[in-house]
């Protein structure tokens, strides 16, 4: 199915392979439909999960080529890479680091997206939640460089809509509590989405405070693919890929968005029916 109006989709991540588990559904179906798709990566990654196989390669390198693995299987058309170094969880020597995300100046930074913003003319633009999903200094970052770099273009695109990416925290505990019923989770896992996550808040948010929840049902497989994609952090035994594949469309078949400007009240929607 193609658009009458294409229009073009910027999504704004922190590491590699984040565009992976939180927004493939959403780029897939924009792609699918006739839009433009353009992943911004923040940070090289350089403290994720060291692979066995990796030898002499820089980390950096294998995740560098990992997201473009996984930006050809869900149909991105321009990947830009901001360069800063990885900032680590909280609490990390890492966050201190002069070329860490988490350092950089936001409207330094801010800028450096809007430019991309204005240069492909975009018609939504996705971040993150204030908390980053879960408070990863870095993902608290993409948060703070997107609004900022959202507000800079507002003049010059004042159509554009600007979604934070999130997690729904109320389905997140249901989808839980049906795994445990299922036996689908390991004995004695005891993870929690209401416990603290790394910035002592609980993970994602509360479904109250959402405002649209997005079908990618069609696409489920070319984000269980994407996330494959990154065989360095996410392995064939990892919790996405080692679900059942019904289990894993039922789990990652809606993606979840708060609307800035917009006042709470989840519906399902499409971020493109403006243009239609």
């Amino acid at each position: 199915m193609t658009s009458r109006h294409v229009g073009t989709l910027v999504c704004l991540h922190a590491h590699p392979d984040d565009e992976a588990s939180s927004t493939a559904g959403t780029m897939a179906r924009a792609k699918a439909e006739g839009h433009r798709v353009v992943l911004i990566v923040a940070t090289n990654g350089e403290h994720g999960e060291i692979p066995d196989d990796l030898g002499d390669e820089a980390l950096a390198d294998r995740r560098y080529n990992e997201v473009h693995r996984s930006g050809a299987i869900i149909g991105v058309d321009r990947i830009e890479w901001l360069g800063y170094r990885d900032s680590g969880m909280t609490g990390w020597d890492g966050n201190g680091h002069d070329e860490s995300f988490w350092q950089t100046d936001v409207e330094s930074a801010a800028k450096r997206v809007a430019e991309v913003l204005l240069a492909e003319q975009a018609n939504v633009f996705t971040i993150y939640d204030w908390h980053g999903g879960y408070g990863h200094p870095d993902h608290v970052q993409v948060h703070r460089v997107g609004a900022r770099a959202a507000e800079m273009v507002a003049g010059e695109l004042p159509g554009m809509r600007v979604f934070e990416s999130t997690m729904n925290r109320d389905a997140m505990r249901r989808q839980m509590d049906l795994a445990r019923e299922a036996g689908f989770m390991p004995e004695g896992e005891d993870w929690d989405p209401d416990g603290p996550m790394d910035d002592g808040n609980p993970m994602g948010t509360p479904e109250a405070e959402l405002t649209m929840s997005v079908d990618v049902t069609e696409y489920v497989h070319v984000k269980r693919s994407a996330l494959a994609a990154h065989s360095s952090q996410i392995s064939d035994t990892s919790f996405f890929l080692a679900m059942p594949v019904e289990a894993f469309a039922d789990s990652f078949g809606t993606e979840w968005y708060i609307e800035r400007g917009r006042p709470p009240g989840i519906s399902p929607g499409w971020m493109f029916d403006h243009l239609a």
